[in-house]
Protein backbone atom coordinates (compact mmCIF):
# COMPACT_ATOMS: atom_id res chain seq x y z
CA UNK A 1 0.00 0.00 0.00
CA UNK A 2 1.63 3.23 -1.16
CA UNK A 3 1.46 5.96 1.45
CA UNK A 4 0.39 9.56 0.96
CA UNK A 5 1.54 12.32 3.31
CA UNK A 6 -0.71 15.38 3.57
CA UNK A 7 0.16 18.39 5.68
CA UNK A 8 -2.48 19.36 8.21
CA UNK A 9 -2.78 22.94 9.42
CA UNK A 10 -1.68 23.37 13.02
CA UNK A 11 -4.65 22.57 15.25
CA UNK A 12 -5.59 21.24 18.66
CA UNK A 13 -6.10 17.47 18.25
CA UNK A 14 -8.91 17.50 20.84
CA UNK A 15 -10.80 20.23 18.98
CA UNK A 16 -10.64 18.66 15.54
CA UNK A 17 -11.38 15.19 16.92
CA UNK A 18 -14.62 16.33 18.60
CA UNK A 19 -16.94 15.72 15.58
CA UNK A 20 -15.57 12.16 15.35
CA UNK A 21 -16.38 11.31 18.98
CA UNK A 22 -19.75 9.83 17.97
CA UNK A 23 -18.35 7.68 15.14
CA UNK A 24 -18.89 3.90 15.21
CA UNK A 25 -15.16 3.76 16.05
CA UNK A 26 -12.71 6.62 16.45
CA UNK A 27 -9.52 6.92 18.48
CA UNK A 28 -7.78 9.95 19.97
CA UNK A 29 -4.36 9.22 21.49
CA UNK A 30 -3.71 12.50 23.20
CA UNK A 31 -0.38 13.51 24.73
CA UNK A 32 -2.07 15.90 27.12
CA UNK A 33 0.75 16.44 29.63
CA UNK A 34 2.64 19.07 27.66
CA UNK A 35 6.28 19.44 28.69
CA UNK A 36 6.59 15.74 29.51
CA UNK A 37 9.17 14.05 27.21
CA UNK A 38 6.66 11.25 26.51
CA UNK A 39 4.10 13.77 25.28
CA UNK A 40 5.62 14.57 21.91
CA UNK A 41 3.08 12.88 19.63
CA UNK A 42 -0.71 12.71 19.43
CA UNK A 43 -2.78 10.71 16.93
CA UNK A 44 -6.29 10.59 15.51
CA UNK A 45 -7.64 7.52 13.71
CA UNK A 46 -11.14 7.09 12.25
CA UNK A 47 -13.05 5.18 9.55
CA UNK A 48 -11.41 1.78 10.18
CA UNK A 49 -11.30 -0.82 7.43
CA UNK A 50 -12.07 -3.47 10.06
CA UNK A 51 -12.84 -3.65 13.78
CA UNK A 52 -11.66 -6.37 16.13
CA UNK A 53 -14.09 -6.66 19.05
CA UNK A 54 -13.36 -9.24 21.76
CA UNK A 55 -16.11 -11.85 21.84
CA UNK A 56 -14.78 -14.42 24.29
CA UNK A 57 -12.05 -15.81 22.02
CA UNK A 58 -8.42 -14.73 21.97
CA UNK A 59 -7.82 -11.78 19.62
CA UNK A 60 -4.06 -12.28 19.51
CA UNK A 61 -3.84 -14.77 16.58
CA UNK A 62 -6.02 -12.54 14.37
CA UNK A 63 -4.07 -9.45 15.39
CA UNK A 64 -0.74 -11.11 14.59
CA UNK A 65 -1.98 -12.38 11.21
CA UNK A 66 -3.36 -8.99 10.15
CA UNK A 67 -0.20 -7.16 11.17
CA UNK A 68 1.93 -9.64 9.22
CA UNK A 69 -0.25 -9.09 6.14
CA UNK A 70 -0.09 -5.31 6.52
CA UNK A 71 3.65 -5.06 7.22
CA UNK A 72 4.90 -1.76 5.90
CA UNK A 73 7.95 0.38 6.71
CA UNK A 74 7.33 3.83 8.14
CA UNK A 75 8.32 7.04 6.41
CA UNK A 76 11.38 8.57 8.11
CA UNK A 77 11.07 11.97 9.74
CA UNK A 78 7.41 11.60 10.67
CA UNK A 79 5.72 10.42 13.89
CA UNK A 80 6.08 6.65 14.34
CA UNK A 81 2.43 5.56 14.10
CA UNK A 82 1.44 5.76 10.43
CA UNK A 83 -1.22 3.07 10.17
CA UNK A 84 -2.16 -0.22 11.80
CA UNK A 85 -4.27 -0.95 14.89
CA UNK A 86 -5.43 1.40 17.64
CA UNK A 87 -7.85 0.98 20.54
CA UNK A 88 -7.92 -0.89 23.84
CA UNK A 89 -7.49 -4.36 25.36
CA UNK A 90 -9.38 -5.50 28.47
CA UNK A 91 -7.60 -6.72 31.59
CA UNK A 92 -9.84 -9.79 31.36
CA UNK A 93 -8.01 -10.95 28.22
CA UNK A 94 -5.51 -12.40 30.68
CA UNK A 95 -7.68 -15.50 30.92
CA UNK A 96 -6.69 -16.34 27.32
CA UNK A 97 -3.04 -16.38 28.38
CA UNK A 98 -3.25 -18.10 31.77
CA UNK A 99 -5.68 -20.40 33.60
CA UNK A 100 -7.66 -18.07 35.81
CA UNK A 101 -11.01 -18.20 37.61
CA UNK A 102 -13.81 -16.21 35.98
CA UNK A 103 -14.44 -12.74 37.38
CA UNK A 104 -17.70 -12.11 39.24
CA UNK A 105 -20.65 -11.08 37.05
CA UNK A 106 -21.53 -7.38 37.12
CA UNK A 107 -22.93 -4.60 34.98
CA UNK A 108 -21.95 -2.79 32.86
CA UNK A 109 -20.03 -5.40 30.88
CA UNK A 110 -17.47 -4.54 28.22
CA UNK A 111 -15.99 -6.40 25.24
CA UNK A 112 -12.62 -8.05 25.70
CA UNK A 113 -11.10 -5.54 23.27
CA UNK A 114 -11.98 -2.84 20.76
CA UNK A 115 -9.28 -2.41 18.12
CA UNK A 116 -9.68 -0.61 14.82
CA UNK A 117 -7.58 -1.39 11.76
CA UNK A 118 -6.72 1.94 10.17
CA UNK A 119 -5.31 2.81 6.75
CA UNK A 120 -4.85 6.49 7.63
CA UNK A 121 -3.77 8.36 10.76
CA UNK A 122 -3.49 12.04 11.65
CA UNK A 123 -0.22 12.57 13.53
CA UNK A 124 0.77 15.63 15.56
CA UNK A 125 4.33 16.52 16.60
CA UNK A 126 4.00 18.86 19.57
CA UNK A 127 7.72 19.55 19.57
CA UNK A 128 7.82 20.97 16.05
CA UNK A 129 4.21 22.17 15.95
CA UNK A 130 3.60 20.25 12.72
CA UNK A 131 0.84 17.81 11.79
CA UNK A 132 0.17 15.41 8.93
CA UNK A 133 -2.33 12.87 7.70
CA UNK A 134 -0.46 9.73 6.65
CA UNK A 135 -1.84 6.66 4.89
CA UNK A 136 -3.43 5.15 1.82
CA UNK A 137 -4.30 8.01 -0.52
CA UNK A 138 -8.10 7.86 -0.50
CA UNK A 139 -8.33 7.21 3.25
CA UNK A 140 -5.82 9.97 4.03
CA UNK A 141 -7.66 12.57 1.96
CA UNK A 142 -11.00 11.61 3.50
CA UNK A 143 -9.63 11.88 7.03
CA UNK A 144 -7.99 15.23 6.35
CA UNK A 145 -11.24 16.60 4.90
CA UNK A 146 -13.18 15.49 7.99
CA UNK A 147 -10.68 17.04 10.37
CA UNK A 148 -10.42 20.33 8.51
CA UNK A 149 -14.21 20.67 8.56
CA UNK A 150 -14.35 20.55 12.36
CA UNK A 151 -16.10 23.58 13.88
CA UNK A 152 -14.72 25.54 16.82
CA UNK A 153 -14.83 23.57 20.05
CA UNK A 154 -17.13 25.11 22.69
CA UNK A 155 -15.90 25.59 26.26
CA UNK A 156 -16.21 22.68 28.67
CA UNK A 157 -19.54 22.63 30.49
CA UNK A 158 -19.13 22.19 34.25
CA UNK A 159 -22.77 21.85 35.24
CA UNK A 160 -23.42 19.77 38.39
CA UNK A 161 -23.33 16.06 37.64
CA UNK A 162 -23.56 12.92 39.73
CA UNK A 163 -21.69 11.22 42.54
CA UNK A 164 -20.38 7.75 41.70
CA UNK A 165 -21.08 5.04 44.28
CA UNK A 166 -18.42 2.60 45.51
CA UNK A 167 -19.31 -1.09 45.23
CA UNK A 168 -18.04 -1.62 48.78
CA UNK A 169 -18.28 0.50 51.93
CA UNK A 170 -14.92 1.64 53.28
CA UNK A 171 -14.88 -1.00 56.03
CA UNK A 172 -15.48 -3.89 53.64
CA UNK A 173 -12.74 -2.73 51.25
CA UNK A 174 -10.33 -2.40 54.17
CA UNK A 175 -11.23 -5.94 55.28
CA UNK A 176 -10.29 -7.20 51.81
CA UNK A 177 -6.97 -5.38 52.00
CA UNK A 178 -6.39 -7.20 55.28
CA UNK A 179 -7.19 -10.50 53.54
CA UNK A 180 -4.49 -9.76 50.94
CA UNK A 181 -2.03 -9.03 53.74
CA UNK A 182 -2.93 -12.40 55.26
CA UNK A 183 -2.19 -14.11 51.93
CA UNK A 184 1.18 -12.35 51.83
CA UNK A 185 2.09 -13.37 55.36
CA UNK A 186 1.07 -16.95 54.57
CA UNK A 187 3.55 -16.96 51.66
CA UNK A 188 1.00 -17.04 48.80
CA UNK A 189 2.25 -13.82 47.19
CA UNK A 190 4.72 -11.02 47.81
CA UNK A 191 2.31 -8.38 46.55
CA UNK A 192 -1.15 -8.13 44.98
CA UNK A 193 -3.01 -5.20 43.50
CA UNK A 194 -6.52 -4.70 44.87
CA UNK A 195 -8.96 -2.28 43.25
CA UNK A 196 -12.38 -1.00 44.10
CA UNK A 197 -15.05 0.08 41.61
CA UNK A 198 -17.27 3.15 41.54
CA UNK A 199 -20.34 3.24 39.27
CA UNK A 200 -22.83 5.88 38.27
CA UNK A 201 -25.60 6.57 35.80
CA UNK A 202 -24.33 9.33 33.56
CA UNK A 203 -26.19 12.59 34.19
CA UNK A 204 -28.48 13.88 31.46
CA UNK A 205 -26.65 16.02 28.95
CA UNK A 206 -23.18 14.65 29.69
CA UNK A 207 -21.48 12.95 26.75
CA UNK A 208 -18.51 10.58 27.06
CA UNK A 209 -16.29 13.06 25.21
CA UNK A 210 -17.24 15.93 27.52
CA UNK A 211 -16.34 13.70 30.47
CA UNK A 212 -12.97 13.07 28.82
CA UNK A 213 -12.36 16.78 28.33
CA UNK A 214 -13.13 17.40 32.00
CA UNK A 215 -10.75 14.60 33.08
CA UNK A 216 -8.06 15.96 30.78
CA UNK A 217 -8.33 19.42 32.32
CA UNK A 218 -8.21 18.15 35.90
CA UNK A 219 -5.43 15.56 35.47
CA UNK A 220 -3.73 15.60 32.05
CA UNK A 221 -1.52 12.57 31.48
CA UNK A 222 1.14 11.82 28.88
CA UNK A 223 -0.95 8.85 27.75
CA UNK A 224 -4.41 10.42 27.69
CA UNK A 225 -6.90 8.91 25.24
CA UNK A 226 -10.50 8.73 24.12
CA UNK A 227 -11.80 5.67 22.28
CA UNK A 228 -15.41 5.50 21.11
CA UNK A 229 -16.82 2.39 19.49
CA UNK A 230 -18.82 -0.83 19.73
CA UNK A 231 -21.41 0.73 21.99
CA UNK A 232 -18.98 1.92 24.64
CA UNK A 233 -16.36 4.58 25.27
CA UNK A 234 -13.07 4.75 27.14
CA UNK A 235 -11.80 8.04 28.57
CA UNK A 236 -8.29 7.84 30.03
CA UNK A 237 -5.62 10.11 31.50
CA UNK A 238 -2.97 7.52 32.34
CA UNK A 239 0.55 8.50 33.42
CA UNK A 240 1.96 4.99 32.87
CA UNK A 241 3.54 3.43 29.81
CA UNK A 242 2.97 -0.32 29.62
CA UNK A 243 5.03 -1.39 26.61
CA UNK A 244 6.73 0.34 23.74
CA UNK A 245 8.82 -1.25 21.03
CA UNK A 246 10.29 0.51 18.03
CA UNK A 247 10.72 -0.87 14.51
CA UNK A 248 14.24 -2.05 15.44
CA UNK A 249 13.00 -4.13 18.38
CA UNK A 250 14.03 -1.84 21.25
CA UNK A 251 11.59 -2.38 24.14
CA UNK A 252 10.69 -0.20 27.12
CA UNK A 253 8.25 -0.51 30.02
CA UNK A 254 7.79 2.08 32.78
CA UNK A 255 6.04 0.50 35.81
CA UNK A 256 4.59 2.85 38.43
CA UNK A 257 4.41 1.85 42.09
CA UNK A 258 4.18 4.36 44.91
CA UNK A 259 1.73 7.29 45.13
CA UNK A 260 1.24 10.53 47.03
CA UNK A 261 -1.18 13.37 46.28
CA UNK A 262 0.03 16.79 45.10
CA UNK A 263 -0.60 19.78 47.39
CA UNK A 264 -1.29 23.41 46.51
CA UNK A 265 1.19 24.54 49.20
CA UNK A 266 4.67 24.11 47.71
CA UNK A 267 6.34 23.26 51.02
CA UNK A 268 3.76 20.57 51.81
CA UNK A 269 4.04 19.29 48.23
CA UNK A 270 7.79 18.84 48.67
CA UNK A 271 7.19 17.03 51.96
CA UNK A 272 4.82 14.59 50.29
CA UNK A 273 7.33 13.94 47.51
CA UNK A 274 10.11 13.34 50.05
CA UNK A 275 7.83 11.05 52.05
CA UNK A 276 7.24 8.97 48.92
CA UNK A 277 10.89 8.70 47.90
CA UNK A 278 11.83 7.73 51.46
CA UNK A 279 9.05 5.17 51.95
CA UNK A 280 10.48 1.67 52.45
CA UNK A 281 7.06 0.17 51.70
CA UNK A 282 6.66 2.00 48.38
CA UNK A 283 10.24 1.34 47.31
CA UNK A 284 9.89 -2.39 48.06
CA UNK A 285 6.61 -2.48 46.11
CA UNK A 286 8.26 -0.79 43.12
CA UNK A 287 11.27 -3.10 43.21
CA UNK A 288 9.06 -6.23 43.17
CA UNK A 289 7.22 -5.02 40.07
CA UNK A 290 10.48 -3.98 38.41
CA UNK A 291 11.70 -7.56 38.83
CA UNK A 292 8.40 -8.96 37.53
CA UNK A 293 8.56 -6.80 34.39
CA UNK A 294 12.20 -7.76 33.89
CA UNK A 295 11.16 -11.42 33.97
CA UNK A 296 8.26 -10.82 31.53
CA UNK A 297 10.52 -9.03 29.04
CA UNK A 298 13.15 -11.77 29.33
CA UNK A 299 10.65 -14.23 27.83
CA UNK A 300 10.92 -12.52 24.43
CA UNK A 301 14.08 -10.37 24.58
CA UNK A 302 17.65 -11.28 23.70
CA UNK A 303 19.73 -12.80 26.49
CA UNK A 304 21.62 -10.09 28.35
CA UNK A 305 19.66 -7.21 26.82
CA UNK A 306 17.13 -6.69 29.63
CA UNK A 307 18.21 -4.02 32.11
CA UNK A 308 16.78 -1.29 34.35
CA UNK A 309 18.19 2.14 33.41
CA UNK A 310 15.92 3.89 35.97
CA UNK A 311 14.92 2.65 39.39
CA UNK A 312 12.30 4.23 41.61
CA UNK A 313 12.61 7.79 40.33
CA UNK A 314 10.16 10.46 41.45
CA UNK A 315 7.86 11.68 38.67
CA UNK A 316 5.30 14.38 39.46
CA UNK A 317 2.04 14.89 37.57
CA UNK A 318 -0.60 17.63 38.04
CA UNK A 319 -2.60 15.65 40.63
CA UNK A 320 -0.15 13.06 41.95
CA UNK A 321 3.45 12.04 42.71
CA UNK A 322 4.64 8.58 41.62
CA UNK A 323 7.72 6.36 41.84
CA UNK A 324 8.59 5.14 38.35
CA UNK A 325 11.12 2.57 37.16
CA UNK A 326 12.20 1.77 33.60
CA UNK A 327 13.00 -1.68 32.20
CA UNK A 328 14.41 -1.96 28.68
CA UNK A 329 15.48 -4.75 26.34
CA UNK A 330 15.81 -5.86 22.72
CA UNK A 331 13.40 -8.31 21.07
CA UNK A 332 14.85 -11.54 19.75
CA UNK A 333 14.72 -11.77 15.94
CA UNK A 334 12.01 -14.45 16.09
CA UNK A 335 9.70 -12.32 18.29
CA UNK A 336 7.39 -9.41 17.43
CA UNK A 337 5.14 -6.85 19.12
CA UNK A 338 2.24 -9.29 19.60
CA UNK A 339 4.60 -11.85 21.17
CA UNK A 340 5.83 -9.15 23.55
CA UNK A 341 2.25 -8.17 24.39
CA UNK A 342 1.29 -11.75 25.21
CA UNK A 343 4.44 -12.27 27.30
CA UNK A 344 3.72 -9.28 29.53
CA UNK A 345 -0.10 -8.96 29.54
CA UNK A 346 -1.78 -7.86 31.74
CA UNK A 347 0.67 -5.30 33.14
CA UNK A 348 2.61 -6.44 36.18
CA UNK A 349 2.19 -3.13 37.99
CA UNK A 350 -1.54 -3.76 38.40
CA UNK A 351 -1.48 -7.50 39.13
CA UNK A 352 1.25 -8.44 41.60
CA UNK A 353 3.97 -10.99 42.20
CA UNK A 354 3.85 -13.85 41.46
CA UNK A 355 1.51 -12.62 38.75
CA UNK A 356 -0.82 -15.60 38.29
CA UNK A 357 -1.46 -16.13 42.01
CA UNK A 358 -2.03 -12.40 42.42
CA UNK A 359 -4.59 -12.48 39.60
CA UNK A 360 -6.38 -15.38 41.31
CA UNK A 361 -6.65 -13.31 44.48
CA UNK A 362 -7.89 -10.31 42.48
CA UNK A 363 -10.66 -12.45 40.95
CA UNK A 364 -11.62 -13.71 44.40
CA UNK A 365 -11.76 -10.36 46.22
CA UNK A 366 -12.85 -7.77 43.68
CA UNK A 367 -16.56 -7.20 43.08
CA UNK A 368 -16.65 -6.99 39.26
CA UNK A 369 -14.65 -7.67 36.11
CA UNK A 370 -12.09 -4.96 35.55
CA UNK A 371 -13.00 -4.56 31.88
CA UNK A 372 -10.80 -1.93 30.22
CA UNK A 373 -9.34 -0.90 33.59
CA UNK A 374 -5.82 -2.28 34.06
CA UNK A 375 -5.74 -3.52 30.48
CA UNK A 376 -3.94 -1.45 27.87
CA UNK A 377 -4.63 1.05 25.09
CA UNK A 378 -2.63 2.70 22.34
CA UNK A 379 -1.36 1.64 18.93
CA UNK A 380 0.42 -1.18 17.09
CA UNK A 381 1.93 -0.06 13.80
CA UNK A 382 2.35 -1.67 10.41
CA UNK A 383 6.14 -1.58 10.84
CA UNK A 384 6.05 -3.73 14.00
CA UNK A 385 6.39 -0.85 16.45
CA UNK A 386 3.96 -0.45 19.36
CA UNK A 387 3.18 1.99 22.16
CA UNK A 388 0.64 1.03 24.83
CA UNK A 389 -0.34 2.64 28.12
CA UNK A 390 -1.59 0.91 31.26
CA UNK A 391 -5.31 1.64 31.48
CA UNK A 392 -5.34 3.36 34.85
CA UNK A 393 -7.15 6.65 35.58
CA UNK A 394 -9.94 5.59 33.24
CA UNK A 395 -13.71 5.96 33.00
CA UNK A 396 -15.42 3.21 31.00
CA UNK A 397 -18.89 4.07 29.65
CA UNK A 398 -21.59 1.77 28.30
CA UNK A 399 -25.35 2.21 27.92
CA UNK A 400 -25.34 5.33 30.06
CA UNK A 401 -23.45 3.60 32.89
CA UNK A 402 -19.98 4.72 33.96
CA UNK A 403 -17.46 2.48 35.75
CA UNK A 404 -14.38 3.89 37.46
CA UNK A 405 -11.81 1.73 39.24
CA UNK A 406 -8.87 2.61 41.47
CA UNK A 407 -6.51 0.40 43.40
CA UNK A 408 -3.05 -0.08 44.76
CA UNK A 409 -0.38 -2.64 45.43
CA UNK A 410 -0.79 -4.39 48.77
CA UNK A 411 2.32 -5.58 50.63
CA UNK A 412 2.95 -7.07 54.07
CA UNK A 413 3.35 -3.54 55.47
CA UNK A 414 0.12 -2.16 54.00
CA UNK A 415 -2.24 -0.21 56.24
CA UNK A 416 -5.85 -0.87 55.10
CA UNK A 417 -6.93 2.68 55.97
CA UNK A 418 -4.07 4.22 53.96
CA UNK A 419 -4.72 1.87 51.03
CA UNK A 420 -8.38 2.91 50.89
CA UNK A 421 -7.41 6.58 51.00
CA UNK A 422 -4.93 6.03 48.16
CA UNK A 423 -7.72 4.74 45.91
CA UNK A 424 -9.62 7.97 46.56
CA UNK A 425 -6.56 10.03 45.60
CA UNK A 426 -6.22 8.13 42.33
CA UNK A 427 -9.92 8.20 41.44
CA UNK A 428 -10.44 11.75 42.70
CA UNK A 429 -10.03 13.73 39.44
CA UNK A 430 -12.34 11.37 37.54
CA UNK A 431 -14.98 11.40 40.27
CA UNK A 432 -14.82 15.22 40.30
CA UNK A 433 -15.11 15.32 36.50
CA UNK A 434 -18.22 13.16 36.65
CA UNK A 435 -19.67 15.35 39.40
CA UNK A 436 -19.05 18.50 37.37
CA UNK A 437 -16.51 19.92 39.81
CA UNK A 438 -13.96 22.10 38.01
CA UNK A 439 -11.33 21.81 40.75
Amino acid sequence: MARTVLELPAADPVAIFAPLADDPLAVLLDSAAQGDPRSRYSYIAADPVDVLVGDGTSPFPHLAARLAARHHATIDGLPPFQGGFAGWLSYDLGRHLERLPPPPPAQPRFPDCVLGEFNAVAAFDHQSGQAWVIGEDKAARHLRDRLMAAPALPPIKWRPGTQARPDLPRQQYQMRVAQVVDYIRAGDVFQANLAQRFTATAPAGLSPFTLYRRMRQLAPGPFSAFVAGSGCALAAVSPERFLSVDSHGQVETRPIKGTRPRHSDSARDRELAAELTGSAKDRAENLMILDLMRNDLSRVCAVGSVHAPQRMALESFPAIHHLVSVVAGRLRPDQNAVDLLQAAFPPGSITGAPKIRAMEIIAQLETAPRGPYCGAYGWIGDDGAMDLAVAIRVAAWRDGQVAIHAGGGITADSDPVAEYDETLVKAGPILRALAGEAS
